[in-house]
């Protein structure tokens, strides 16, 4: 299993270091640790296993740091066989993931002071994103005045948050397990477009012409 060379592919590109990386670790470093069960896919594989986290996996995850887990099965991403004990894996490097699944025992109650801090209104967008074996279809939430591409962009977080996502790998749809939330890597991200819910397409032009005059377009 490739483990571990996403880590070094990063740190020759000039990623953010340790040093730089940015979250609520404190709030988050506060909290008692707690059991949570975790599910992961990486370029090949699908992960099952046990967590010991202190805040949301998002967050954790987000730290960049190694995650030790325990009671580890895995299986083809695909599939095509049944899951199987892993029990040489002891720990999970967010780089070598592409998706994690965030259940609902993996997000942590919120703090006064994380309320507050996601009290800034946010603008859904719903998005087909591709990242090399898979392809995702769900809802996102950014800050007003960012586009969709703007996860394209290196930043200091590195998972993005897909609500109600389908997932797929060669565009067969995946068993979540009924989870609402995936955790998507944006370093593997190679397209991003708006689509439809309802088709996972790109929005298609009405058929038909203008009745005249000045349209919204011609006016900005």
């Amino acid at each position: 299993m490739p483990f571990g060379f996403r880590r070094k592919k990063e740190q020759q590109s000039g990623a953010p270091s340790t040093a730089a990386r940015t979250g609520p670790l404190a709030t988050t470093e506060a909290r008692p640790p707690r059991d949570v069960q975790f599910h992961g896919f990486t370029e090949d594989w699908r992960l099952d296993g046990r967590m010991r986290i202190n805040g949301r996996l998002l967050d954790i995850l987000n730290q960049r740091e190694a995650v030790p887990v325990s009671d580890v099965r895995w299986s083809p991403a695909d599939g095509s066989a049944g899951m199987e004990p892993a029990p040489g894996i002891q720990s999970i490097d967010p780089y070598d993931l592409i998706v994690a699944i965030a259940d609902a025992d993996s997000v942590a109650a919120q703090t006064d002071e994380e309320r507050a801090a996601h009290r800034v209104h946010k603008v859904t967008f719903d998005v087909a994103i591709e990242a090399p074996p898979y392809r995702v279809v769900g809802t996102i939430q950014l800050h007003p005045g960012s586009e969709p591409e703007s996860l394209l962009e290196r930043g200091t977080q590195m998972f993005a948050a897909v609500t109600e996502p389908v997932l797929e790998l060669g565009g067969v749809a995946l068993d979540l397990g009924g989870a609402d939330t995936i955790l998507v890597n944006r370093f593997y991200l190679r397209g991003i477009k708006q689509v439809d819910r309802a088709t996972g397409q790109p929005h298609q032009r009405l058929p038909g012409q203008g009745l005249g005059g000045t349209n919204w377009t011609e006016r900005s």
